[in-house]
Formats: structure tokens, sequence, C-alpha cells
């Protein structure tokens, strides 16, 4: 059950992932770009992987009380996926922040 979660979140990080490297296929002329999208697409996969992993660990369920079980198992499942899609998106949002703000830089400079 440790990596439910993680088949919850892989379709979605996959598109999220593709989309990221389409968008930019246009502006991708050097290899340096292109290492570069890698690295953030690897760096994020990795972040999401590694988060969904802690959370799982992390998250408490509860015990059954004198009127039964509540819903707290369900969180075991949920909340490594809410991690590990937030440190994709984290991820994600610096590396698009930074390749804009790198390419403005070079463009200033010509």
């Amino acid at each position: 059950m440790r990596y439910l979660s993680l088949l919850l979140l892989g379709p979605w990080i996959v598109v999220l992932a593709w989309i990221y490297w389409a968008a930019f296929k246009r502006s991708r002329v050097t290899w340096p770009h292109a290492v570069y999208d890698v690295m953030v697409v690897i760096v994020a996969l990795g972040a999401a992987y590694g988060l969904a992993l802690v959370a799982y660990d992390e998250v408490v369920v509860q015990n059954a009380g004198h009127l039964g079980r509540e819903s707290g198992s369900i969180w075991k499942q949920v909340m490594p996926a809410l991690y590990g899609y937030g440190a994709f998106a984290a991820v994600m949002v610096v590396g698009i922040a930074l390749r804009f703000a790198f390419w403005r830089r070079k463009r200033a400079r010509v």
C-alpha cells in the first residue's frame, strides 16, 4: 500500500512533465537548454517521489474509537499524493521562473 499514492500521482505528473517539455520545445535551440529542461524534469520527479514517501511515513492513522474507525485511514494515501504534487509543482515553477530569467538576461546582452 506504500506506493499506491505514487500510482495515483504518477499519470498526472507525467502529463505535466510532458506539457513542460512540449511548451519549451521551440526555444530549446542549444544543448544547454535541453540539459536544463531535462534536469528540471528529473529534479521535479525526484522531489515528488521523495516527498510522497516521506509524507506516507509521517501521516498518522487514527485508532478505532468507541464509535468505530474514523475516516483517517484514507489520508494515508491522499497526503503523499498531495505532498508529491506540491513538490513537483514547486520545482517546476522555480524551473520556469529561472528559465525566463536566464532567457531575458541573454536577450538583453545581445
